[in-house]
């Protein structure tokens, strides 16, 4: 049985079922997010990504599968964080978080995404997962970050941030993020 909370997992030996990244597009004061239609997570609003193929980097998946999802090419990346998630049904994720400074044509629809530009004030985490909320904050601000998560579902039941070599618990979901956002 999958521990449900994160102090119970030994985060340094555990395998990921599968490796994924996640690829954020600021420009002029937004963010380039999505709502997934299908996979893990469809519904939900995020950033393009998905599975780091085999042979693969992780900044070489941020760019295929943001080119993939909403046909345009993500530039000037640079790794942001790291984000571990256990799931009790026993599906582990690891995910690469990359900011890209700007974008190589227009965010289209695809049968993956539908892409839009969101004020980086006004980011909907009401429709987001709910550790979104608990490091977007830092990865807005360029603070490097390593979060560890088990869900049940969609559900989070436990979380822990490393934020720049500071280790902290932070509010669950429905409660306050860091940056005092809702």
């Amino acid at each position: 049985m999958v521990p449900r909370d994160v102090a119970l997992i030994d985060w340094q030996a555990w395998i990921p079922t599968e490796r994924a990244v996640l690829c954020f597009v600021r420009r002029d004061g937004e963010l380039l997010l999505i709502r997934k239609k299908r996979g893990l997570g469809a519904g939900k609003v995020n950033g393009p990504g998905g599975r780091i193929e085999p042979g693969e980097t992780a900044e070489a998946a941020a760019v295929r599968e943001t080119e993939e999802e909403v046909g345009a090419t993500p530039l000037d990346l640079s790794e942001s964080g790291e984000l571990s998630f256990q799931f009790v049904d026993g599906y582990g994720l690891h995910c690469h978080v990359f900011v890209a400074r700007d974008l190589s044509g227009e965010p289209r629809e695809t049968d993956e995404a539908l892409p839009f530009w969101c004020e980086e004030g006004r980011i909907p985490f009401d429709e987001m997962w709910a550790d979104d909320r608990l490091w977007f904050p830092l990865m807005l601000r360029g603070r490097p970050f390593r979060g560890v998560f088990v869900f049940d579902g969609d559900e989070m039941l436990s979380q822990r941030i490393d934020a720049g070599g500071e280790r902290r618990a932070l509010p669950a979901q429905g409660s306050r993020d860091a940056a005092g956002q809702n």
